[in-house]
């Protein structure tokens, strides 16, 4: 029995994540879908979320906070789906842990090519990582 990939997405605009989601289940992925960063941060501690899409601009906090957190708890890759397109956001976007930037308005085909970039059908799973200790 083939397990699916798990995407969790993070998104605060019901017909966007409602997109995200149908496009994401066509590309072979199991979606868990949140609201808000708290959730978000809460789900994504999860082992087997292989990967998450993330909007910046959330009700409850910041994107990049929400991006910083998430990558204490996971390895998973997360995409960014955001409305946030200068050049200052996308390098902070990459900074704040993105494997991969994408703008709203996008193209589904290009969500779906990027997700699948992102996490092949046959990639391995991925560890979670070890907290770094302070010197």
């Amino acid at each position: 029995m083939e397990t699916k990939r798990i995407c969790l997405v993070i998104e605060d605009n019901d017909d966007i994540r409602g997109l995200i989601t149908v496009v994401l289940t066509r590309a072979g992925f199991s979606v868990r879908s949140v609201a808000n960063g708290a959730e978000g941060i809460a789900a994504a501690a999860e082992p087997s979320v292989a990967l998450i899409t993330l909007d910046l601009g959330l009700p409850d906090m910041d994107g990049h906070v929400v991006a910083r957190a998430i990558r204490a708890l996971s390895t998973a890759p997360m995409l960014f789906l955001t409305a946030r397109s200068e050049e200052d956001d996308i390098l902070a976007g990459m900074a704040s842990g993105a494997a991969a930037y994408l703008t709203k308005p996008f193209h589904p085909k290009e969500l779906q090519e990027l997700a699948l970039r992102l996490c092949p059908a046959d990639a391995p799973a991925r560890p979670k990582p070890t907290p770094q200790r302070q010197l």
